[in-house]
């Protein structure tokens, strides 16, 4: 079911369509122009929507980057949207949320208010107070009820906090906050899992989390490195609509730069690494279901 808040926001549109078609969207961690360039060549070649995903760590290294970014995604020929994942400093929210495209509208589409790092109540308030203000500015936002476990590069680690699945009151209580995307913790954690053998999913909790925010948020799922499409797949099929993926397409870049930096002309190694990252999305996209629904 489509939400009706926000329903201009390109982000909002983009999982609303993922989700009366039944399809995921790919939500890319991005950490170079390589990964742009490769993500928005892909979903063109695919004709398929797709997130670009950019850790706070991007606006502290560069806001120059982040323009970079919103040009590119507003230049492309398909729905290419910008999220900030894991915004975990109200203060860096504060600042992004008022950073404008050179069209006039907000650079980032959606913005991650994470405040899973606080207890059940200060996360609430916090959450709720810095939604209004991403609202006012016509950015749509998600949270993350209990703590998915872990860290990725760019995030503060959570690994030494108690993972806490999402409960069905939590649900009521983020939507409560005026969320728009809502990020369940059902067993999935940040970082690796040590094989496919280790992934253990509620289903049952996804399922009721969805029925019970149905038409209230859209549901998106952090914590894929490792899944097979069989596992995505099942996620989409109980409500999933964008998939946050860092190692599933990131992988064989890391693996060739490692062994090819400093060997091969720079111009090279960026033209090849770009094509792997650019292979792993396409073949992603065909898995979820969001190749030609640009």
């Amino acid at each position: 079911m489509a939400l009706q808040k926000l329903s201009s926001n390109r982000a909002v549109k983009m999982l609303n369509a993922a989700r009366e078609g039944q399809y995921g969207v790919l939500g890319v961690v991005t950490y170079n122009m390589e990964t742009l360039v490769a993500c928005i060549r892909a979903a063109e070649a695919k004709k398929s929507p797709i997130q670009i995903l950019l850790f706070p760590w991007a606006y502290k290294y560069s806001p120059l980057f982040i323009d970079f970014v919103a040009h590119a995604c507003r230049s492309a020929t398909v729905p290419v949207t910008l999220h900030m994942d894991h915004a975990q400093d109200p203060e860096v929210i504060k600042k992004v949320a008022l950073i404008k495209a050179e069209d006039g509208t907000p650079a980032f589409d959606s913005i991650m208010v994470d405040m899973s790092h606080y207890e059940k109540e200060e996360n609430l308030a916090k959450t709720k107070e810095l939604v209004a203000l991403c609202h006012e500015q016509g950015i749509a936002t998600e949270a993350e009820p209990g703590r998915i476990e872990g860290g990725e590069d760019g995030v503060a680690d959570t690994a030494d906090l108690e993972g806490m699945m999402t409960t069905a009151e939590e649900v009521d209580d983020f939507i409560a906050t005026g969320i728009d995307f809502l990020a369940p913790a059902f067993g999935n954690v940040h970082g690796e899992y040590g094989g496919v053998e280790n992934i253990k999913l509620d289903y049952e909790r996804l399922e009721a989390i969805q029925k019970k925010s149905e038409g209230r948020v859209q549901i998106v799922l952090h914590g894929t490195n490792g899944f097979p499409p069989d596992i995505m797949k099942k996620c989409i099929k109980l409500g999933v609509t964008r998939v946050n993926v860092n190692k599933l397409v990131m992988d064989p870049y890391f693996d060739y730069t490692k062994e090819h930096t400093g060997k091969k002309p720079l111009t090279t190694a960026m033209d090849e690494g770009t094509d792997l990252i650019q292979k792993m999305c396409e073949e992603w996209m065909d898995h979820i279901g969001s190749s030609g629904k640009a």
